[in-house]
C-alpha cells in the first residue's frame, strides 16, 4: 500500500496578541493578560502534539501556515487544518472536490473560563464547528482515516459568477454582497431561476446587502440574523436581504432558499460593491451594472466532521 501523503495547514501565532505592541499596554489584569497568554501556548501545544503523532505514522506530510498559501492543494492524500473554522474555511478556498479535510480544534473554548473572565473580555475560544478532532482524540480519527475506516462527508459550496466570468474561489460557508462602506445604502434587484426560468418574481432592493449561505454556513451568520439551521448535508442555498427598506409587497422574498436546480440572478444598482467570499479575507470588486449568478453549482468539500454533526446527517 502507497504511503499516503499528508498537508498540515497551521493558523499563524501572530494572531494572539502577546506585547505590549499589539495593545496589550491597556491592559493590567493579570487574568486577561494570562488568558492571552495560554491562548497561544495551547495552539502552540496543539501543533508540536499533532506534528509529533504524524512522525510515528506510515505517511509523508510537510506543514505550511495558512498565509502562506498562494497555490491550489494537489498531490496529497489529506490535508489537516490545526486552527479552527477560519483555517479550515482559508484552506478549502485552495482544494477541489479530490482531496478530503480533517480539521483539529487547537483551541476549544473553556466555559469555566468564560463564566469566570465574562465581566472583562469575551474569552470564548474557538467554536470548531467543522473540525473533526482535538488533540483529545486526533490520534483515533487520523488512524481511522488512514486504516479507510472513515469517510468525509460531501459539503455543498457556492459558486459565483459576475458577468459570466466565474470567480476563482468557491464559498464553504457563505458570501456577502454590499457597498464596501456599511453605512452605505446597497441597491440590487434579483431573481429565483430554475432551468432559465424565472421561479419567482424580480423584487428590487434597497438594504444593507444580501447574504446567501450554504447548509454549513447556516449556523453562523445567516442564524444570528435571523435565517434558520439547515440540515449540514443539504445541497441548498440559503438567502437573506440584510435590512431591507420598505419592501411592501416584495416582503415574502426577502429571505428563503434557492434549490439545489435553481440559481439566484442579482443585478448591482450602486457604483461601487463587493463581493466578500467566507468573511473578509477574499473578496471581489463589483460595480454598477454587473451581473452576480449565484448557485450551488461548485465542487463540493471532502470534510471529516465531528461525531455529533455525523450523527445528524446519518438521521437526515
Amino acid at each position: 500500500m502507497a504511503m499516503k501523503r499528508l498537508l498540515l495547514l497551521l493558523k499563524p501565532f501572530d494572531v494572539y496578541p502577546v506585547s505590549q505592541s499589539d495593545g496589550l499596554a491597556r491592559i493590567t489584569n493579570p487574568q486577561i493578560l494570562h488568558y492571552l497568554d495560554n491562548r497561544r501556548k495551547v495552539h502552540k501545544d496543539a501543533i508540536n502534539y499533532c506534528q509529533n503523532i504524524l512522525r510515528h505514522k506510515p505517511v509523508e506530510w510537510k506543514s505550511i501556515v495558512r498565509n502562506n498559501l498562494s497555490q491550489p492543494i494537489r498531490d496529497v492524500d489529506l490535508v489537516v487544518t490545526v486552527g479552527g473554522d477560519g483555517t479550515l474555511l482559508q484552506g478549502s478556498h485552495f482544494i477541489d472536490d479530490s482531496v478530503p479535510v480533517l480539521g483539529v480544534n487547537s483551541d476549544p473554548t473553556q466555559p469555566e473560563e468564560v463564566e469566570k473572565l465574562g465581566n472583562e473580555i469575551d474569552a470564548n475560544r474557538s467554536t470548531g464547528y467543522l473540525c473533526g478532532a482535538t488533540v483529545n482524540n486526533f490520534e483515533q480519527v487520523l488512524d481511522n482515516i488512514l486504516e479507510d475506516r472513515a469517510i468525509p462527508s460531501k459539503l455543498t459550496r457556492i459558486s459565483v459568477s459576475v458577468n459570466s466570468q466565474p470567480l476563482s474561489t468557491y464559498a464553504l460557508n457563505d458570501i456577502l454582497i454590499a457597498h464596501p462602506c456599511p453605512a452605505a445604502l446597497s441597491r440590487f434587484s434579483f431573481k429565483i431561476k430554475g432551468d432559465d426560468q424565472p421561479c419567482a418574481p424580480l423584487a428590487h432592493s434597497r438594504s444593507s446587502g444580501l447574504r446567501v449561505s450554504t447548509a454549513a454556513g447556516s449556523t453562523a451568520a445567516m442564524l444570528s440574523a435571523g435565517g434558520f439551521p439547515m440540515p449540514i448535508l443539504s445541497q441548498d442555498l440559503q438567502y437573506m436581504v440584510r435590512e431591507p427598506i420598505s419592501p411592501g409587497v416584495a416582503s415574502s422574498l426577502m429571505h428563503g432558499l434557492i434549490k439545489s436546480h435553481q440559481s439566484m440572478e442579482a443585478t448591482w444598482f450602486c457604483k461601487r460593491g463587493v463581493i466578500y467570499i467566507d468573511g473578509s479575507h477574499v473578496s471581489y470588486t463589483i460595480k454598477n451594472g454587473d451581473a452576480i449568478d449565484i448557485s450551488s453549482k461548485a465542487p463540493i468539500l471532502k470534510v471529516f466532521l465531528p461525531q455529533h454533526l455525523q450523527n445528524i446527517s446519518e438521521e437526515t
